[in-house]
């Protein structure tokens, strides 16, 4: 559907610029924005990379180990069908804390892998359990402590402080998070009584 809204864009854009006779205003226009958007996927590639690396860092030495383990009991209060010591715990440990960092679509893997392994826990394979629904609802709240994407985007659309953005982008996260979870314990009692 998006595709077909951003061809109907573009053919309206040039259909405009023929009618008031400004196709070269049109074309310099579509060579200014790909050289923008090329820009702006290697800077977004490069932010990617480097916290992409430094996620394998605190992999390899452990960090994100020791951060589930100071977690385990949050995390066991809110995901209840969870065993205890189950490698899913650590993948969802390592999912939020990817958002968290504002990591953006180089989180996504780690969420893919983190609900792959909530489905192993799964006896309804074409039903989502209680915490799968719960890890895609806090998910979706977009909690995020640095948010990396955004910051880049804001450097490279000329912002004086892109940093300013971090203290709205905490509440708002938490505001959010807040809500999407008690949201989802409230239409799962609603679920439980309807049996």
């Amino acid at each position: 559907m998006l595709n077909y809204i951003w061809v109907g864009m573009i053919i309206v854009g040039i259909v405009c610029g023929l009618i008031t006779g400004r196709m070269e205003q049109v074309t310099e226009a579509v060579i200014a924005s790909s050289e923008e958007g090329v820009n702006l996927a290697i800077l977004l590639t490069g932010v990617m990379c480097l916290w992409s690396g430094l996620m394998k860092i605190a992999q390899k030495s452990g960090m994100v180990n020791a951060i589930t383990r100071a977690t385990r009991d949050f995390f066991a209060g809110l995901f209840t069908g969870i065993p205890e010591n189950h490698p899913a715990t650590g993948a969802i440990v390592l999912s939020f804390t990817a958002n968290l960092l504002g990591l953006g679509n180089a989180a996504t893997p780690l969420g893919i892998k983190a609900m792959e392994s909530l489905q192993t826990l799964n006896e309804k394979k074409d039903t989502a359990t209680d915490d799968m629904i719960l890890f895609m609802v806090i998910n979706a709240s977009c909690i995020q402590l640095i948010p990396t994407s955004v910051i880049v985007l804001r450097d490279a659309a000329g912002s004086v402080n892109p940093a300013s953005i971090i203290p709205h982008v905490w509440i708002s996260s938490l505001i959010s998070t807040v809500t999407a979870i008690l949201f989802y314990f409230i239409f799962r009692s609603f679920d439980k009584r309807r049996g």
